[in-house]
Formats: structure tokens, sequence, C-alpha cells
């Protein structure tokens, strides 16, 4: 493969791109290009005839690609997990989800439902799992986030160039039939690993103006949108299978976005008996902590967008009506359609799967769990590769865990206390050079308090909601300034809120004013994965304080597990499973007023004086025991690794 070849496999590879081992290859290409946007296949296009010429001819960068063109064919040679341990069965998984959050060059999700199902991708090729990903390509994707000189989110929407994503266009469309028109699917692929993803994109010129928004943006417009959106992945989606010639042995529906699947699986066939018989190869996991957050649509829309399809089907559009109903006269409910629809049903977490055994109770469905996971090598720094490969060997994520714990406890304190400072040195460098290019966009001044990289560093970044409680450590405001003006703590704080969420667009307004203004503490606009990652990798103490029990599972979390960061969480989701006191902190989750009380005392009485609590040597080693805890037992615990074995066991291979 000539070298030209080799570095169009290398860009478009989701899965070797999105880890910081593709750095010194981008980075002797267009180390700027590469800082700024993460984009191989931008660079790629953007290259001068000049600079290409003066590549090709260079013996070093030759090696350099040959180098990662053969660690790429020897993960592909390898003996994998799968492989030893279910290789003569016959399985191929196509695992439908409404966006992927698989690295910034490819724009395509808004949060922890996209992240889990690119982190999903990418455990699914380190571990030899046969499986496709079906998707939508959005023509914008989710929007952009600035802060106004007010302090208030502003939603930008720039255009996602397909020519200048990782993905390739393949010869073939789908066509998909709405009422009175047939709309034309166009196919992209790219990979991740050794998974192909496939995205269908409505943005053809053979299909009418409205027709071609339909893939506009991610969870933008109206109900009849959203509709054609859902219509486009699960039918399209199962059409592009067709097309394809893959047939799959398994369905998984990562939330019930891709439910219509269930139904186009019917075509050509007696619907009742096709419907029932591949409920037992689908399954389909739920994000969803509470029946409001279940995609509904009106009877009316459903009626004027499906009586085509349901006829096409041989059944009534009363009886398709039936399936996403509990009583004649509901909304057509997406999560129903795809529990009936699905021999199996998850939740994200032991406790988010108790939840949705009460929620679906009424459609007599039994629901298991899966916790999530986050796939380790995209969420670890470099430093934190260099600590665990040392301890625990280059290939220690993609099998068996059991002897991780206790190579993990053998790390000293001195290293691990070297490796932890700098860690927060980098991320506070970062995000001071961050805050003052922000400062000045919005026309304020710099700050003249500086970050300290030896001072207790605190954050959270997530999507702002409500039910989060963002704003809990802002119930005493005086009393978080006398932490943050004592220097004994320091705080940062990102997320986006959706722009048509009022009462979260003022929770971000609340912190803006706030981090304006309060010493040692910033609010970092347009949280993505780039930003995600510097933060999980250099935070000493991770803030999570959700209501119990809104939160199905949440991941952000599990990122600073390996980076050696600690948990202060609502007992919700994954940490209400995962907590003990030797490795974290919790609140109740259940009032605000206590757990507010609480977040204070904790931190006053607990964590800061635990934290300063250093020997002769300057180590403070109970703290650090806590840091060897939580890295050892719960970072393979919540890794998706751990979690794809358990989807594999107990669900894809029967």
């Amino acid at each position: 493969m000539d070298v030209e070849t080799a570095l169009k496999v290398l860009a478009l590879d989701q899965r070797r791109s999105s880890s910081f081992s593709a750095d010194t290859l981008w980075t002797a290409i267009a180390p700027e290009l590469w800082k700024t946007t993460r984009n191989p296949w931008l660079i790629l296009h953007s290259l001068s005839d000049e600079r290409k010429e003066e590549l090709l001819n260079d013996p070093t960068f030759y090696d350099l690609v040959n180098d990662h063109m053969d660690q790429r064919k020897r993960s592909e040679k390898k003996a994998t997990w799968f492989k030893k341990r279910h290789g003569k069965q016959k399985v191929q998984v196509a695992y439908f989800s409404m966006e992927f959050g698989l690295s910034e060059s490819l724009p395509i999700y808004s949060g922890g439902l996209g992240l889990l199902a690119g982190d999903h991708l990418k455990a699914c090729s380190d571990l030899g799992v046969p499986l496709i990903g079906i998707g939508l390509l959005y023509q914008q994707g989710y929007f952009r986030q600035e802060i106004s000189t007010k302090g208030e989110q502003l939603a930008l929407y720039p255009f996602n160039e397909p020519a200048q994503l990782p993905v390739e266009k393949l010869p073939l469309e789908i066509s998909v039939e709405l009422p009175g028109r047939t709309v034309i699917l166009c196919v992209y692929k790219t990979i991740v690993g050794q998974i192909p993803l496939y995205l269908l994109d409505s943005n053809s010129l053979m299909n009418d103006p409205a027709d071609r928004g339909i893939t506009s943006e991610l969870y933008g417009g109206g109900q009849e949108t959203r509709l054609q959106q859902e219509y486009v992945l699960g039918i399209g989606g199962i059409r592009l299978l067709k097309a394809l010639d893959i047939e799959p042995t398994f369905i998984h529906l990562n939330e019930g976005h891709a439910a219509f699947a269930t139904l186009e699986r019917t075509r050509g066939r007696p619907f009742q008996e096709t419907f029932e018989a591949n409920r037992k190869s689908t399954l389909f996991t739920t994000h969803t902590p509470v029946a409001a957050g279940f995609d509904r649509f009106p009877q009316e829309l459903m009626v004027s967008s499906f009586s085509h399809y349901a006829e096409e089907l041989g059944i009534s559009i009363e009886t398709l009506l039936k399936l996403g109903q509990l009583k004649n006269e509901d909304p057509f409910n997406m999560a129903y359609l795809a529990v009936r629809g699905s021999g199996a049903v998850n939740g994200v977490s032991k406790l988010h799967g108790e939840v949705s055994q009460k929620l679906f109770e009424p459609l007599g469905a039994a629901v298991g769990s899966v916790t999530n996971g986050v796939h380790i090598p995209s969420w670890e720094s470099p430093e934190a590769d260099h600590l665990w490969q040392n301890a625990a060997g280059k290939h220690r994520w993609h099998g068996d865990f059991t002897s991780l714990e206790e190579k993990i406890q053998n790390i000293s304190d001195e290293t691990l206390w070297t490796f932890r400072n700098a860690s927060r040195r980098k991320l506070l460098e970062y995000a001071s050079a961050r805050q003052d290019k922000e400062r000045a966009r919005r026309s304020l001044a710099p700050k003249k308090e500086t970050f300290d990289p030896n001072v207790l560093t605190i954050g959270f970044s997530r999507r702002f909601a409500t039910y989060k409680r963002v704003d809990l450590l802002l119930q005493d405001e005086k009393r978080l300034l006398s932490l943050l003006k004592g220097k004994k703590v320091q705080l940062i704080v990102a997320g986006k809120a959706h722009p048509a969420d009022a009462p979260a667009r003022a929770l971000i307004k609340k912190w803006t004013e706030f981090t304006d203004h309060a010493p040692h503490a910033l609010f970092l606009t347009d949280y993505d994965i780039l930003l995600a990652e510097r933060l999980v990798q250099g935070i000493d103490l991770w803030l999570n304080t959700p209501k119990r029990p809104w939160e199905a599972s949440g991941t952000s979390g599990m990122k600073v597990l390996v980076n050696g960061g600690l948990n202060f969480s609502s007992l919700d989701g994954w940490w209400a499973e995962a907590y003990a006191p030797d490795v974290g902190w919790a609140l109740s989750g259940t009032d605000d007023a206590a757990d507010a009380q609480k977040l204070y005392e904790t931190l006053e009485k607990e964590i800061i004086p635990l934290f300063y609590e250093k020997d002769a040597s300057g180590i403070p080693r109970k703290w650090l025991k806590m840091v060897k805890a939580s890295m050892a037992r719960l970072t393979p615990q919540y890794s998706t690794h751990r979690m794809v074995q358990e989807y594999v066991s107990k669900y894809y291979v029967t």
C-alpha cells in the first residue's frame, strides 16, 4: 500500500485518530491544524502540492506512516477476546443510534448518549465483536456554544461540509416513502477500528428543499422533523442493511429513536408472526428514567405520516398505532414500540433497570440492566497511559481484568503524586489560556487571579438540565467564595443547555455571572469531546449532583477514574453501585437543601483537609490511598470493555 492510500485509511479510522497515539503522525503533517481541529481527513484535503511532495520524499515520514499502518495491521490479526470465546458462532450485530460521539472531527453527537454509542463501537473493535453501526449524518449536527456579553448562551449552527469530515460517500442510495413523495438518502461510511459505521443523509439534490433538511440538525426542529428523522434511521437503516446484503443476527436499539426498524423487519412477510419472531433477536437499551423523556407523537401526525406505510406492511394504521400506545387515545410512544418489538430490554445501571421496570410494567416487560462504561483508551491522558502501561502492560483493557487491582496498588505514592501534579498543571495551563481568549471575545479584562497548580481543582461538565441540579454548589455563594478566596479550591465548569430549555439556559447564565467575577473559578464555553478530554484528565475532584433517580447512568465521572480523579456524586446511576467510602464521597440526591448543606460540609471538613494533609515528604498519602482504590477497583469495572463483554454474553450470543 502506498503512503497516500495508507494516510487515507488512517484518517478515516475513528478508533485510531481519536486516540492520542495519532498525535505524532498528524502533528508531523500539520501541527497547528491538528491542534485546532483534530481532524485528519481535513488535514489530508488541506495539504498543498508542495507540502505533500515534501512529505512523500521524507524517509522519516515514510517510516512513521508505515509504523502506524503496521500497528493497525497487527490489531486486525490479533486473536481477539470475542474470537477466543465465541469464534465458532455466527454473529452479526447491527447497532442503531441517533447519535455517535467518536471524535470532534465528526460532530454528530450532543452528549452522553452519543459518547456512549461511540465508546461502544470502539470497545467492540478492540474485543473483536462483529458489529456494524447505523446512524445519521447531520448537516449541522448539534449546536456550538458561545456566551454573550450578558452571560447568556448563544447557539450557533455551523455547516458540516461532508468533504471535510472523515467519511466516504458510497455509490449507493436508499429510498424511503413519505406522504406523497419518495425521499432519497445518501450513504456515507466511516471506520471505527474494525467496525464500519454507516450514516444516512437526506441532503440530496433529488429531494425537495424541506426533505433535504430532515438530517439537518440533531434534536432540532419540531415534532414532524423528529418523526421523519426516526423514520429515516429505523426504516432507512434496515433498507440499507438489505442493500448492503448484510443479514444481522441481532439488532441493538440504542434508545427508542430507531424503533421503526422493528416494523421494517417484517416487510414482505406476515406481520404479526414475523414481528413476534423477530423479538428474540432484538434488544432495546433505554437511557430514559422518566416517562416524560420518551419521544411521543400525536395520533394525527402518525396517521398522516404512516397510513401509507401501514398499508405496505399489510396492517391497518390502528394496528400500527396500538404498538406505541397503552390506551387508544394516547399519543404514539417510541419506547413502547421498542419494548413491544424487542425480546429483551435493559437499563444502563442497576438502579435505572429497577426504575425502568416500573415504567414499563404496564407492558409486561422484564427489564434487566447493563451498567454503562467508557472506552478507557479514548479518555486516558498520555501520562495516564504511561503510568498504567508500566504497571499493567500494553493490552490491559482487552481481556481479563482480574490482576489489574493488585498491579495499580503497587504504584508508589511518589510516582502517583508526581503524575497527578503534572496532570493538574497541564489542565490549568490549558484552561487559563482558553479563559483569557474567551473573556477577550466577550470584551472582559483578564482576571487578576491566576490558577495555582498545587491547589485542589474541582470540575464538572455536562449537559445542563434542571434535574442535574448544576446550581447546587451556588446555593450559598458566600460560602463558596470563601473557599475560592482562601485558595483552598479552584473550580472549572462547562456545559451546554438545549436551546429550547429556558430554565437550563438560565442556569448557564447563573454560572457565567458567578465565574465572571469569582476568583479561581471559570466557565469554559462550547463543551465538546476535546474539552471533556482535557477536564477529565486533570481534575482532582469530579462533582455530579443529579436528582435521584433521574440520572440513568452518567458517564462523565467514569472518565476521571483512569486519570486519578475522585468522584463526589449523588447516589444515582452508576455511582449508586460504585460508591464506597474509600473511593469517593456521596450525596443522597433526594433533598436539595440537605444535599447543598452536605456538599459544603463535606468539602470543608473532609475533602479539603484530606487533600492538604501531607507528610514530611509533601505527599498526601491518605488522599492517594483513595486515588489508588478508585483507579484500581473502579476503572476496569466501568469500562466499555466490561460493558460490551456483558452485552455479548447476555444478549448478542445465544
